[in-house]
């Protein structure tokens, strides 16, 4: 059985974490990873202290494993969910879009242990500084934010970088991409939306479908001109907000208008035409609805399977 020091620090079965991907990051989601096996986030997205709080609780009372909390550092409420987490005794926390460290002495005083989502070798660097457990490195292949290095190009430099676990996110979605993460040098991976289609996953049914029938052309990144880049799936939105970006006439404010609430749409209304449909280009790869339990122990068995066979190659 695959098992990395991720595993022991953690106290998880399978070295996998689920993204905390905003607005479907839920605690049934959660919960459901973590019965499964491996570490399920939720997502604190924009969302108060007090909405954090009730889905903190309600994923101790479907689950009795470890799972974390993913906090959004631009959030205008991120001071309030720093508190909660502490309140409700969450013992892991990935965060991304920002610097943790104003939080980091109160959350290790707290025993939590935090591993930021970094794009870049100084970004890991300064977070193993600052006391980070461990960092998850996430190329641009990932859907949602993204930085500039892809995941083939981040993993092995992240892991030359820093000494503390690396886990590797960004194009993974089977046991092919578990197994070069691990060549690569990471210590476990992060996948989203590979669970995207589990059937713990209450993100409406039209982003299901649209994950379930992409192909590998089917992502677009948009955001560059603002600095927010973003890949989703292609769709009206997406080409609009293209065209958009790219002409002068229309200003960031603009940009920034066209884009609030475009994911809400997509994920809570399955909005086909006006939402957007956040997504990494592996999406081409994900081609069934499986349980949260299934979808990590499949992904393990060929990750399994692939490095006893790896011997093979070395004559």
């Amino acid at each position: 059985m695959l098992h990395t020091p991720i595993c022991d620090i953690l106290g998880i079965q399978y070295p996998v974490f689920q993204g905390g991907m905003a607005w479907i990051a839920d605690a049934d989601l959660a919960a459901a990873v973590s019965n499964g096996g491996g570490l399920g986030i939720i997502s604190a997205m924009n969302a108060n202290g007090e909405w954090l709080r009730e889905q903190i609780r309600k994923a101790k009372a479907l689950t009795d494993k470890p799972f974390g909390v993913n906090i959004m550092l631009m959030s205008p409420f991120a001071d309030e969910v720093a508190k909660v987490v502490v309140e409700e005794g969450v013992k892991v926390l990935t965060t991304g879009a920002g610097n943790p460290g104003k939080y980091m002495a109160a959350w290790k005083e707290a025993g939590i242990q935090v591993i930021p989502v970094v794009a870049s070798v100084g970004l890991a660097r300064m977070m193993e500084r600052s006391g980070a457990a461990a960092v998850v490195a996430e190329g641009s292949e990932s859907g949602g934010h993204i930085g500039e290095s892809t995941t083939m190009a981040l993993i092995p430099q992240v892991c030359d970088a820093v000494s503390i676990p690396v886990i590797a996110a960004g194009g993974i979605a089977d046991g092919r991409g578990m197994a070069a993460a691990f060549m690569l040098g990471a210590g476990g991976i992060q996948m989203g939306t590979r669970f995207l289609v589990a059937k713990e996953c209450n993100v409406h049914e039209n982003y299901k479908k649209r994950i379930l029938k992409a192909k590998d052309i089917d992502t677009i990144v948009t955001g560059r001109r603002q600095g927010d880049a973003t890949r989703s799936l292609k769709n009206r939105f997406s080409r609009d907000f293209a065209k958009a970006e790219m002409s002068m006439d229309v200003t960031v404010e603009e940009l920034e208008k066209r884009g609030t609430g475009a994911l809400r749409r997509a994920a809570i209304d399955g909005d086909e035409l006006n939402g957007c449909f956040l997504a990494g280009q592996i999406a081409g790869l994900v081609k069934k609805e499986q349980t949260a339990a299934e979808i990590i122990r499949e992904v393990c068995s060929q990750a399994e399977d692939l490095l006893k066979e790896a011997p093979q190659w070395v004559k």
